[in-house]
């Protein structure tokens, strides 16, 4: 071996490790990608990263209109603008996450069969991807806080807990659904669907407290109850922590690991599958 050769050894993960050695030691191609995948959507448009705030501003009024005004769905403490904005301000981040997370594998199959690098940096990379449209579109947030005279509270430094469990929530979704996207590529058509159901089927434009309560605990076995909920208290200090918490985390724990687990054993075969 010559002096100064750099030697990469491949030494077989855990089946539960994130491998965050590796993935650090992989950190630039992982900035990479995000820059390319940022560069990629806001190329050639009009208005650039506006549409971080447009799309939001759209969904809210649309649900103002249709759940506030004409469905009088009731939203508790605060106006129902702001309570809809900071739910789908959540939603838009980790749904947009997830989709780029779970078509990460297919996006970028060119690069399975060429050169040696940990797996997990392609579903994880949207995940961070996705967090600078929900910065930009916290502009949007703090604007409607103000307009309506509600300032935050200490609990506001909770926010990055709440966004982190999402991201776990989208990437520890995102490993399955990327591996089963790489062999069965009808994933891909049936995702937005999912997603959407999903999303009714979260509190983001209706509090889980139309719910009755001995059914409770079920709703927030969908991870995004308690994350939507506490995220919403956190950053508006109005109410209480929501006690569907505890079960949401549990819930992120189980898929988590088991997303962890099932990624690790189809990604050697990766390759042959895209």
């Amino acid at each position: 071996m010559a002096v100064g050769e750099n030697v990469v050894r491949i030494q077989p993960s855990s089946v539960l490790s994130l491998g965050l050695r590796e993935l650090w030691q992989y950190r630039e191609l992982l900035f990479s990608l995000v820059q390319r995948e940022i560069s990629i959507r806001y190329k050639q448009t009009l208005i650039g990263v506006a549409w971080a705030l447009l799309q939001p501003a759209t969904m809210v009024l649309t649900f103002t209109i249709f759940f506030g005004r004409l469905a009088k769905i009731p939203s508790g403490d605060l106006p129902y603008p702001l309570f809809a904005l900071t739910g789908v301000l959540l939603w838009s981040y980790f749904s947009t996450a997830l989709s780029g997370s779970a078509n990460s594998l297919v996006d970028y199959r060119y690069l399975l069969s060429k050169v040696y690098f940990p797996r997990l940096v392609l579903p994880l990379s949207p995940v961070i991807t996705a967090a600078v449209d929900f910065a930009v579109a916290l502009g949007l947030l703090v604007g409607m806080m103000l307009f309506y005279g509600i300032l935050p509270s200490l609990t506001i430094l909770l926010v990055p807990v709440f966004l982190l469990l999402t991201a776990l929530t989208a990437l520890s979704a995102g490993l399955w659904l990327a591996a089963l996207n790489a062999m069965y590529r009808d994933v891909r058509y049936v995702l937005p669907f999912f997603i959407q159901l999903w999303m009714f089927a979260s509190p983001v434009v209706y509090p889980s407290s139309l719910l009755p309560e001995r059914w409770r605990w079920v709703y927030a076995l969908n991870p995004m109850v308690g994350l939507i909920e506490g995220f919403r208290w956190s950053i508006t200090g109005v109410g209480a922590m929501p006690l569907t918490l505890g079960i949401s985390l549990s819930v992120v724990v189980v898929v988590l690991l088991g997303g962890i687990a099932y990624f690790r054993k189809v990604e050697r075969t990766l390759a042959d599958w895209v």
